[in-house]
């Protein structure tokens, strides 16, 4: 059986001509967490249960929701062992997007076309580590046509692994969500990274400003904040400066000055023709017991409120048109994508990104296309971006392409849309508007 062939999600002749169009494109992730330093060592893979799960939360998550002790996720165990437990439970997971991209990258980057289970696990870990034997991350990243790769960045990163390697372009991303919360001894490390003392408000944003002048000059196009939900209170100058100087501050004073400083890096970012991703709606680490034995990021961020839409109309009004950097939203709880689609065309150089994290399902990013298209425009959507720590996650692109262009097809072929037309946005929205925005 040749398990996830060449019409997956392809429903009908026009779905099929689509992707035909855009299947062999190249790949623009402009959001990730993969190690540069990896890239730029072409690290190897000694061990398909380490690619898959030395640091993938999304199958750590599915292992303890199926009951595997945690031994097998996060403990000691071996790779081997971990990749057992792991294709136990593959079965279980029926409709997960765990189940889509596995199976595709067992057919992608293995030649395996049969489904992992328990019975076919030793077999399918001996063959997919005999083709590792030769597989390097700068092999993948060609395999899979990746031109260009943002990483996620401190400000207080050195940047020394970001550059072009192989056929790839390693850009670094401007994070400063460690920057804005304002932890003293991280503004004392600022201070000497920008050879600025912070001592006010208007220090801290020199500081910020300097750091990302420094990521721009390693090939820096984009900025990216994540935070749990919009400010509904913001300082002016002068109130900010007073809140900044306090040794303690209530939290409604440290919201105002989160919501002066969000608006005077949101103006920094469009001085510098810097793109920028805002990423809201979760709420981090609440095992509290789990998060201290495994650390952030190892499964345990759930979907939170949805964004109050007055909240993000009132950050957006803080901007005027000049002062707004091209803005990416995405929002882990799409409950109310329709309101925060709507108000993508209130405010200029605003778009809905992606079906991001819990929504990167084939149902999520069927909702958030056809959401997109019938409240905003779907034909300036920049498609999709791994968000991910592995390398194998690129068949992410292919499950993407493959649902997009079944959806304009179930358009074209309903003629209800012009299928010379799907063809075109369909190309536009897989690779070309992000790369004319960055200027690649």
């Amino acid at each position: 059986m040749d398990f996830y062939g060449k019409e997956l999600f392809l429903n009908g002749k026009c779905a099929q001509e689509i992707y035909g169009e855009i299947s062999q494109l190249p790949i623009i992730d402009y959001h990730c967490h993969l190690d540069e330093r990896m890239i730029a060592r072409n690290a190897g893979f000694g061990d398909v249960g380490e690619l898959w799960l030395a640091g993938d939360h999304y199958k750590w998550r599915a292992m303890r929701l199926c009951g595997v002790p945690e031994y097998y996720i996060t403990g000691n165990a071996d790779f081997e062992e971990k990749f057992y437990k792991y294709a136990e439970i593959m079965p279980m997971l029926a409709g997960n997007p765990l189940y889509y991209w596995t199976h595709m990258e067992l057919s992608q980057i293995f030649g395996i076309g049969k489904p992992l289970c328990a019975d076919t696990a030793k077999e399918i870990y001996r063959e997919a580590n005999r083709v590792l034997a030769d597989t390097s991350v700068l092999s993948l990243l060609k395999k899979f046509r990746v031109e260009y790769v943002a990483t996620t960045n401190d400000p207080m990163d050195d940047l020394k692994d970001h550059g072009k390697f192989g056929e790839t372009l390693v850009a670094p991303t401007f994070r400063p969500d460690k920057l804005l919360s304002l932890d003293r001894k991280y503004l004392k490390q600022l201070e000497e990274k920008a050879g600025i003392p912070i001592r006010s408000a208007k220090d801290l944003l020199r500081a910020a400003e300097s750091r990302l002048v420094y990521f721009m000059l390693h090939g820096c196009k984009i900025a990216d904040h994540g935070f749990e939900k919009f400010p509904s209170v913001y300082a002016e100058e002068a109130e900010a400066e007073h809140i900044f100087a306090k040794e303690e501050k209530t939290p409604l004073e440290r919201e105002a000055l989160f919501g002066y400083l969000l608006v005077q890096f949101m103006k920094m970012y469009a001085r510098h023709n810097i793109l920028v991703q805002l990423h809201f709606a979760v709420t981090r680490n609440v095992n509290k017991k789990m998060y201290l034995s495994a650390g952030a990021d190892s499964g345990f961020d759930v979907i939170g409120p949805a964004a109050n839409t007055q909240d993000l109309i009132a950050f957006f009004s803080h901007l005027a048109d000049e002062e707004r950097p091209e803005t990416v939203l995405y929002t882990l709880n799409d409950s109310n994508l329709p309101a925060l689609c709507c108000v993508t065309g209130a405010f200029r150089k605003v778009r809905m990104g992606a079906a991001w994290w819990f929504n990167d399902t084939a149902e999520g990013i069927r909702r958030n296309l056809k959401t997109i298209a019938e409240y905003s425009a779907l034909g300036n959507n920049f498609g999709m971006l791994t968000d991910s720590r592995s390398f194998a996650s690129y068949v992410r692109f292919d499950f993407f392409r493959r649902i997009l262009a079944d959806y304009l097809g179930g358009l074209a072929e309903k003629g209800e849309y012009d299928l010379s037309a799907a063809k075109e946005i369909a190309k536009k929205i897989s690779y070309y508007n992000i790369k004319e925005v960055l200027a690649l």
